[in-house]
């Protein structure tokens, strides 16, 4: 067996890159927005736990430990930034418990510059700041991995890294993977057969307690079927995230590093096994059920900077061993070179925190509601998943009349509430002359024919009775506004033939 080494002070080289992640992940925490997946989180955390547990058992049931976990946060100050708090504070946790792994595998300068390049590395800021479960997933695999590295020469650890690998499983189940990869470091440390069998309990008993979320999550993979087949290029954009810096210099020269790094013993048998093997996995299986995605083996990020680390800590002995530099600068160099890094990453780091970032701006709809939509005035969401702005931000919508709802989400059991069927929803619409439409870009285009026979009937009811007056687009979003067709007339001659409205006026959203 390789011993690992003994435990050595660590309380400068693990505080300062927890310091230095919190200032990241605490900078631009208020973006004055929440997206579409924190906007579902925001809400679902609101709920009561009884109607939370009902949710789970249709949809979501993936996220259900983070919801509940939510829902405690949320209930002493529900906004925007207390809903990112935790994911700060994992991200923290995650480059103290990599600065621990570097010190107790290689050393005190091995950990403080691992521990440092995983907080300025722009992919740890992004999801340091997301309203959703993968910073806590991450921290959870780092703390697995260090209970992996004690508990082979201590055996009353065994059952604390069962425990952590459960919770973090049920955080999000596809965490899973880390267990092959701890499986692939045991075989590199050649440990004996004991430390195998007490490994195999403690693994076996994490993935015991995750099957029953495993089971439920399989009959909602609807859920994840707009995920593409990776590709030889999503292996590509994952390195470029994990090498610190995604181009240039700075990714070329994490690339060499990570290389010389796999020659590191210990650090390279732990880390290069985390880093490796759960994207490998996942990948290869979505070649058959696509379900990969970047953020979902956020965690594998812990092996990538003690990878770089380690590769320039050999690299700096070796030219120790050549006579220069002395040994006291060799650490400060390194942090100076961090801190380089960190300044030439900063254009990144601010396109990060900027709402354009994320796929849509539900804040910006709901001002825009705020502006324009009377008390009273009836709203068509197109899909019903549209609701999701009205349900983050309630005021911009007071007052409206929803037309198409019949049982809100949280008496429903569902994340966007029940709505009423086709015929119904006619006759809603029968006395309606002023409507708006929040929609989905691609509902108003004329290929898209929903499946759904209400979201069908919204549809076709607009194009053949309505016609749009004024519109504000963007990219994600779009609310316009419909008055009803005279009956008769060349006003009535129709507006979509081809998918786009020949009548009102275009604006911008702000």
């Amino acid at each position: 067996m390789v011993c690992v080494r003994a435990a050595v002070p660590v309380a400068v080289p693990v505080a300062v890159p927890a310091a230095v992640m919190l200032a990241v992940g605490l900078w631009g925490i208020d973006r004055g927005g929440i997206w579409r997946d924190e906007a579902v989180t925001y809400q679902v955390a609101g709920r009561t736990v009884p109607q939370i547990w009902r949710l789970l058992h249709g949809v979501d049931a993936v996220h259900g430990l983070y919801y509940l976990l939510m829902h405690v946060v949320l209930a002493l100050h529900p906004g925007e930034v207390v809903l990112r708090l935790p994911s700060v504070c994992a991200a923290t946790v995650t480059a103290g418990l990599v600065a621990a792994l570097g010190v107790r595998l290689a050393g005190r300068r091995v950990g403080l510059w691992a521990g440092l390049l995983y907080a300025v590395t722009p992919l740890a800021g992004h999801y340091a700041q997301e309203g959703r479960s993968y910073a806590l997933v991450a921290a959870g695999a780092a703390g697995a991995t260090l209970l992996l590295v004690r508990a082979v020469e201590e055996r009353r650890l065994w059952w604390r890294y069962g425990g952590v690998v459960a919770v973090t499983c049920l955080l999000h189940e596809l965490a899973v993977f880390m267990l092959c990869a701890h499986a692939v470091t045991l075989a590199l440390l050649r440990v004996p057969r004991g430390v195998w069998w007490r490994w195999g309990r403690a693994a076996g008993a994490a993935v015991v307690v995750l099957l029953p979320l495993v089971l439920v999550s399989h009959g909602q993979s609807r859920q994840v079927e707009w995920l593409p087949v990776p590709d030889r290029g999503s292996a590509e954009r994952l390195l470029r995230s994990f090498a610190v810096g995604p181009e240039g210099v700075v990714f070329w020269g994490c690339v060499m590093l990570m290389v010389a790094g796999l020659w590191a013993g210990r650090t390279a048998a732990v880390m290069a096994p985390l880093m490796v093997v759960p994207p490998t996995l996942l990948i290869l299986l979505s070649q058959v059920r696509p379900l990969y995605h970047e953020r979902y083996v956020l965690y594998a990020l812990a092996g990538a900077p003690l990878l770089i680390a380690a590769g320039a800590d050999r690299l700096a002995r070796l030219a120790r061993r050549a006579g220069r530099p002395r040994s006291w600068t060799i650490t400060p160099a390194g942090v100076l070179l961090i801190a380089v890094v960190f300044v030439d990453l900063l254009p990144l780091h601010r396109q990060y925190r900027t709402l354009a970032h994320r796929p849509d701006n539900l804040a910006a709809i709901s001002a825009l509601a705020t502006r324009e939509v009377r008390p009273g005035d009836p709203v068509l969401f197109l899909p019903s998943l549209g609701r999701r702005a009205a349900l983050a931000y309630p005021k911009g919508f007071q007052g409206a009349r929803d037309l198409a709802l019949k049982v809100p989400g949280a008496q429903s059991g569902t994340l966007y509430g029940r709505e009423v069927g086709p015929r119904e929803l006619r006759r809603r619409l029968a006395g309606v002359s002023r409507l708006w439409i929040v929609a989905e870009p691609y509902t108003l285009r004329s290929h898209w024919l929903p499946g759904d026979p209400t979201e069908r009937a919204k549809l076709l009811t607009v194009e053949e009775r309505f016609t749009p007056r004024r519109e504000y687009d963007r990219p994600d979003i779009a609310l316009r506004l419909y008055t009803r067709r005279p009956p008769a007339g060349p006003s009535a001659a129709g507006t979509r033939a081809t998918g786009s409205p020949t009548a009102g006026t275009r604006q911008p959203l702000p």
